[in-house]
């Protein structure tokens, strides 16, 4: 088994946190889990079952095969487990960004809709050689994975049959990029929505609905996915204490920042930085 931690979070559109491959045994199974990130499962060889609850609370069962594929989203309860008598080889990136929900639309992957199904079994075949790159070589600089993770996206896209564009305006593009480039430079100060919509010219009601339809977060979820990342990296990388990375990612007072960060990665600060990632 292969299993690797992505240790960047700087990328703002497109990120990743883990991937990796391995061989299952038979019935081998995982959760029922929940987790905070898109996870996609393309099945290398042999069969599987995905049971996913979709967004009416409904469980749905899905069988899945070589060439075949499963999307897990954030907050989506799923259990997945190998044929007893053809046990399923896959391999799993696990990601996030602001433009990865569109991306996925685009592939005709929701909650509702989990199972990427290839118009082709040699298409699909894309999509398996990128993920197994990034599986492969998690020692590569972290643009040579993110590219890497974005051949994979286009991939997902072109080979899917439920490909599907979805049309954007040049103007809700221009506001929303106007707006995550004032994110990025004044995340560590007391930034808000109407701050946002101000800088933008646009009524902070639109503004709002505007945002969330283009990112898949509210304004202020983004704010707060920002500081988090940029926090998890100087926990990762500098020796600074936990009251200064507080106050360096806008948060004067680091009992806030500790119950921010927990929220998001379900362990404090300490924790984080002293902990070994598990894999799946």
């Amino acid at each position: 088994m292969l299993f690797s931690v992505f240790p960047n979070e700087s990328f703002v559109d497109m990120t990743l946190y883990q991937y990796g491959w391995e061989p299952c045994k038979p019935m081998q199974s995982y959760g029922p889990y929940i987790r905070n990130h898109y996870l996609f499962h393309y099945v290398i060889s042999g069969k599987g079952t995905l049971v996913s609850v979709n967004s009416s609370g409904i469980n749905k069962t899905h069988s899945l095969s070589a060439g075949k594929g499963f999307l897990a989203s954030p907050g989506q309860i799923v259990t997945y487990y190998a044929d007893k008598d053809e046990p399923w080889e896959y391999a799993w990136l696990e990601f996030d960004g602001i433009k990865v929900r569109e991306y996925l639309l685009n592939a005709g992957l929701d909650i509702n809709s989990p199972i990427y199904v290839p118009k082709t079994f040699a298409m699909s075949c894309q999509v398996r050689d990128e993920i197994l790159y990034i599986a492969k070589n998690s020692d590569a600089a972290a643009l040579n994975l993110i590219g890497h993770l974005y051949l994979f996206m286009d991939s997902l896209i072109s080979t899917s049959v439920r490909q599907h564009s979805k049309p954007g305006g040049k103007v809700k593009d221009f506001y929303i990029k106007e707006s995550l480039t004032y994110i990025e430079q004044h995340y560590h100060e007391n930034i808000t929505v109407e701050d946002m919509a101000n800088i933008c010219g646009l009524n902070r009601s639109y503004f709002g609905k505007m945002f969330r339809e283009s990112t898949g977060f509210s304004p202020q979820e983004f704010i707060i996915h920002v500081r988090m990342s940029k926090a998890s990296e100087l926990l990762k990388s500098t020796d600074k204490t936990i009251g200064e990375i507080s106050v360096l990612v806008g948060y004067p007072n680091q009992l806030h920042f500790s119950r921010a960060f927990k929220n998001k990665y379900g362990v404090s600060p300490k924790n984080y930085r002293d902990s070994v990632v598990m894999p799946q």
